[in-house]
């Protein structure tokens, strides 16, 4: 919610990382896919399936990021912001997808295995690139993904690559020292057990956005103490915090204040008060209404 001077390839915008990103990751999915045959590798194959699925969920979130720069009008008067957060929904539906796929097949081997002879040091190079391409995709996307719901999809997305090219590392390095070919079958289970989690935490956010709960962290309780606390205020209700995508809190409430307040002008409340939730809370975007004592009465019969 701050400004801060570029420091480096880190601070682009959102549709220049997850761009950079995009490419990384097609381009060793295309290596992994080709390993992947060479090898005989169902983990291998699996972490490619991974790749093309994160490739497919960088455009939807490419695309989204877009889509959400455009100014409000008079139809969508937040302007495109949420479209970022249906991007990163797409993004959870497509993981959880994959690696249901994945641990099928797995399982299929596992139960039912057939003679393989998979290429472990194939699949360890190819391995290993992979390993350094998701850790730079996950280095330029760390800071932007503190800040957009839809970027951390896709670093989610990243991170689960980069953990699966470490599964397969291990499981080529198995094959290889000791001949175990169900290695490859085990790492592809282990794949999908270790990013589901993360893929339903991202689904469970997009669904709290999208059901308008306030943002984990938001106090409202604290929020409504710091209003009471003003001079001039006698009550507060009405509130509502919600948030448009992450990190863009929204903030609705209505103020009831001492007659002479409004006699006055209230212009000064106001500005202490959007200063508090500013300062405190992190909240740039608020609105008060300020009502009279009797207000909220009438206000409740119509």
């Amino acid at each position: 919610m701050h400004d801060h001077a570029p420091s480096g390839i880190r601070d682009a915008s959102n549709q220049r990382l997850l761009t950079i990103s995009l490419c990384l990751t097609a381009a060793i999915m295309l290596v992994q896919i080709a390993g992947a045959i060479l090898a005989g590798s169902l983990a291998l194959l699996a972490d490619a399936a991974h790749m093309f699925a994160d490739s497919s969920a960088l455009v939807i979130a490419l695309i989204a990021s877009i889509v959400a720069a455009r100014p409000a009008d008079d139809r969508n008067t937040y302007g495109y912001q949420r479209a970022e957060v249906f991007g990163a929904l797409i993004n959870a539906v497509i993981l959880i997808a994959l690696m249901a796929w994945i641990t099928v097949e797995a399982l299929q081997r596992l139960l039912a295995p057939v003679e393989a002879d998979v290429a472990a040091p194939l699949m360890l190079a190819v391995a290993a690139v992979g390993l350094v391409a998701n850790a730079v995709s996950m280095y330029l996307l760390s800071a932007a993904q503190r800040r957009s719901i839809n970027v951390r999809g896709a670093y989610l997305e990243v991170l689960g690559d980069l953990i699966g090219s470490a599964v397969v590392i291990v499981a080529a390095a198995i094959i290889w020292a000791t001949g175990w070919m169900p290695a490859d079958a085990v790492a592809s289970l282990v794949i999908a057990v270790m990013i589901v989690p993360r893929a339903i935490g991202l689904l469970r956010e997009a669904f709290s956005v999208l059901g308008e709960r306030a943002p984990r962290g938001t106090a409202v309780g604290a929020i409504r103490d710091h209003i009471l606390r003003e001079p001039g205020v006698v009550d507060v209700h009405d509130v509502h915090v919600w948030q448009l995508t992450r990190g863009a809190p929204v903030f609705t409430a209505h103020v009831v204040v001492e007659p002479g307040v409004l006699a006055g002008g209230s212009a000064a409340l106001l500005s202490r008060l959007q200063g508090c939730l500013s300062e405190h809370f992190d909240v740039e975007h608020s609105t008060f209404q300020m009502e009279p004592a009797g207000h909220r009465e009438h206000d409740a019969h119509t």
